[in-house]
């Protein structure tokens, strides 16, 4: 099970980026999956999180209305869309997947606290400064 992000940068506050995360190796609509990020002398934190089918999402407060989560299960990807950034948003950014039943795409939203994923990518480093 291979995951590999990319799409990070500088970018300036108010700017925009996009990340996106391949994945391989398993059946990638078996799998939920989120965007995780994790700033130096912080705890990594889930940003957004998306069901197996794509039907719920789970962001935290601190991006809702900026961040977008999209999966793409014909290209066995998942993007995070970032608009409106700030320098708090500074952190390194990982995808991670886990296997879960299809339960949370017809009632509730998906997991997305850092313990309850097993698989990991590398991540993407994403800077936002003037």
């Amino acid at each position: 099970l291979q995951l590999q992000a990319f799409g990070g940068g500088l970018v300036q506050p108010g700017g925009s980026l996009r990340l996106s995360c391949a994945a391989s190796g398993f059946t990638f609509d078996d799998y939920e999956i989120g965007w995780f990020r994790q700033a130096p002398g912080k705890e990594r934190e889930g940003v957004s999180c998306i069901t197996r089918s794509g039907g719920s999402t789970y962001y935290a407060d601190s991006v809702k209305g900026r961040f977008t989560i999209s999966r793409d299960n014909a290209k066995n990807t998942v993007y995070l869309q970032m608009n409106s950034l700030k320098p708090e948003d500074t952190a390194v950014y990982y995808c991670a997947t886990e296997y879960y039943s299809g339960a949370n795409d017809y009632a509730g939203e998906p997991y997305c606290l850092p313990y309850e994923y097993r698989y990991w990518g590398q991540g993407t480093q994403v800077t936002v400064s003037s």
